[in-house]
Order: C-alpha cells, then sequence, then structure tokens
C-alpha cells in the first residue's frame, strides 16, 4: 500500500520531472519542503511569479520581465558584437567573466536532427535578421564544444557569412564534451581571448 498522500505523489512526479532529479533527490526534496512550510510557500510563490513575468528578450531571447532584456537596453553595451549562445546558463557564465561588453544570441539549443531540431526550431532566422539590421562587426560563436554545438557553429557560420560580418570561435580551454556554463571564469576569459576566426 502506498503510505504517500496524492498531493505529495503529485509533488514527487513533478519533480522528477526536473533535469537531473530522480527519485531519491525528490523525496529528499519533498521531505525538506514539508518540514519548512514557510520555505515551501515562499519557494512555490517566487516559482509561479517568475511562470508568470519571464519571458524572453524579443531581441537577444535571454529571459527577460520586459520585452526587452536589461543588456540590450543598455546603451553602455558593444552593439557591434553579438556572442551567440545555446541558452541563457551559457550567457551568465560568460557574462560572469567580466571580460565580454558585447550583446548576446541565444539560440535556444543546438541543431539535432535525430530529434527533430532543425533551424527553424532555433532563433537562427531572428540572428541572421539582426545582424542584416544591424551594424554588427563581429559574431562570436559559442556553442558547446559537442558534436550538436560544433555542428550548429559551422551552419552559423555558414548562413552568416554572405553577410560579410567577422565570424570567429571561442577557444575552448574544456574538454570537449563540456559545457560553457560548468566552466570556471579563468577558462572563459580565456576562451573569450582565444578566440579564431571560422574558415
Amino acid at each position: 500500500m502506498d503510505l504517500r498522500p496524492p498531493s505529495v505523489r503529485a509533488l514527487l512526479e513533478e519533480l522528477e520531472q526536473l533535469p537531473g532529479v530522480g527519485p531519491r533527490t525528490a523525496t529528499r526534496l519533498v521531505q525538506h519542503l514539508l518540514r519548512h512550510p514557510s520555505g515551501a510557500r515562499r519557494l512555490a510563490a517566487a516559482v509561479a511569479g517568475a511562470a508568470q513575468i519571464v519571458r524572453h528578450c524579443r531581441e537577444c531571447f535571454l529571459l527577460a520581465e520586459e520585452e526587452r532584456c536589461r543588456l540590450c537596453q543598455d546603451p553602455a553595451r558593444d552593439r557591434e558584437v553579438i556572442c551567440v549562445v545555446e541558452d541563457p546558463l551559457n550567457a551568465w557564465a560568460v557574462e560572469a567573466t567580466g571580460e565580454y561588453s558585447g550583446l548576446y544570441h541565444v539560440l535556444g539549443g543546438t541543431l539535432d536532427p535525430l530529434h527533430g531540431v532543425g533551424p527553424d526550431e532555433l532563433t537562427v532566422s531572428a540572428l541572421v535578421e539582426r545582424v542584416k539590421r544591424n551594424v554588427v562587426g563581429e559574431v562570436i560563436l559559442a556553442t558547446n564544444p559537442t558534436v550538436e554545438g560544433e555542428a550548429t557553429a559551422h551552419y552559423l557560420a555558414r548562413v552568416l557569412r554572405p553577410t560579410g560580418v567577422r565570424l570567429t570561435r571561442i577557444a575552448f580551454g574544456l574538454p570537449a564534451g563540456g559545457e560553457i556554463s560548468y566552466a570556471d571564469q579563468v577558462t572563459l576569459t580565456r576562451s573569450l581571448a582565444g578566440r579564431r576566426g571560422m574558415d
């Protein structure tokens, strides 16, 4: 007989849908939340609030609470350089280095034909239009050094080359198969400084 109340089972099922959360971790999280109901209520309010107001910036697709994110609204940012990343976590990691002052463009993933992810499922056309519409001198391709990330970088280089923009690829001090969001700041700083052209 399952002794867990239906509400607890439902909470466990939802938590297990999160990346990296299996049944044991979900159980520990539920135990903690039920022992600390005021913290659980704050967490629920924060999740509900974020789900209600957070959206993607209409220009760069970073997470924002307004139509345009703070970086796209910041006149001090270098508008001639765009760093293309797979997801907002990668942009946050690059920004944390303090070495980059340009703008970002979030693709929303990588090309992955085996799972039905092509250019139309990503923000590739928005990137191409953005480069054509604005005075952009350089596009830094900062996709992860995975098979899909490399394929996406090469595809972007091919579709952006006709615009005449300078294309660079960040140099990686990361192991193959690693992810930008897990890199330390020194590694990311060196990667940005050592970026190279895309032939």
